[in-house]
């Protein structure tokens, strides 16, 4: 199979602008150019894309992209890794809706409200290799034996804490706010100093690089559709990043 640059960005959603970055930046040569100067995509060419887009969607940037890339891992390995992992995720996502459809049965008055229930499938413990791939395992370590070591009752306090600084965020976003406002630069500094609070990361690290984590993580609230779906899709993802970015240009 051989796809022209056209076919690849009908079949994949991204844009021939984007194609001709990879290929400039060395992260995805087109397999072949004619001489009027199309590209072609052959079947190497496009498994490689795929593994490129499965990484941008979990959040990890085009240099880290092309260094995992050359290692020269047999693509049917990571991909295999990858499957396991968007199997995991479906299976948690569907854990997840079992366990609102029951919240909200309860409120309805039809079944009896079980906090176990309520929380199936909110296991912070699924995230621990991606923070060992970013962040390294000593930081791994800290957050889970954080996360373990609290009470139930101090976890549902930390969850419900994102979750109203996530619709707070969200709020803002669909009414309009600017960024660099008030009410938007009042919520960055609200969510940085709770990133502060998550140990082994490096906003809770003495001498860590906080403006390059918080950076780092709101690229990654706009590239991975799980963190933008916190905040009401790309758009209000977005807003936040905007927000951020203010936020630590206007303190440094």
């Amino acid at each position: 199979m051989e796809l022209g640059i056209q076919d690849v960005v009908r079949v994949t959603g991204i844009t021939s602008r984007t194609l001709r970055h990879y290929a400039a930046i060395g992260l995805l040569p087109p397999s072949r150019t004619a001489g009027s100067g199309y590209r072609f995509y052959d079947d190497d060419a496009l498994v490689r894309l795929q593994r490129i887009l499965l990484l941008r969607e979990a959040g990890v940037g085009l240099a880290e992209i092309r260094a995992v890339l050359d290692r020269g891992e047999p693509d049917e390995v990571a991909l295999t890794r990858h499957l396991g992992g968007l199997r995991a995720e479906q299976q948690r996502l569907a854990r997840r809706i079992a366990a609102v459809e029951a919240t909200i049965e309860a409120r309805q008055g039809r079944r009896e409200l079980v906090a176990e229930k309520m929380f199936d499938g909110f296991d912070h413990a699924q995230y621990r290799e991606e923070v060992e791939e970013r962040w390294g395992a000593e930081a791994a370590t800290r957050a889970h034996d954080w996360w373990t070591g609290m009470s139930r009752q101090d976890r549902t306090a930390r969850e419900e804490d994102a979750a109203d600084l996530a619709a707070a965020w969200a709020d803002a976003a669909r009414e309009g706010a600017d960024p660099r406002g008030a009410a938007a630069q009042e919520l960055a500094a609200r969510h940085i100093a709770w990133l502060a609070g998550m140990p082994g990361t490096p906003a809770a690290t003495p001498g860590g690089d906080t403006t390059a984590y918080v950076r780092g993580l709101a690229d990654m609230y706009v590239a991975d559709p799980r963190f933008a779906r916190n905040y009401g899709g790309e758009a209000g993802a977005r807003f936040v990043r905007d927000a951020l970015f203010h936020h630590l240009d206007a303190s440094a």
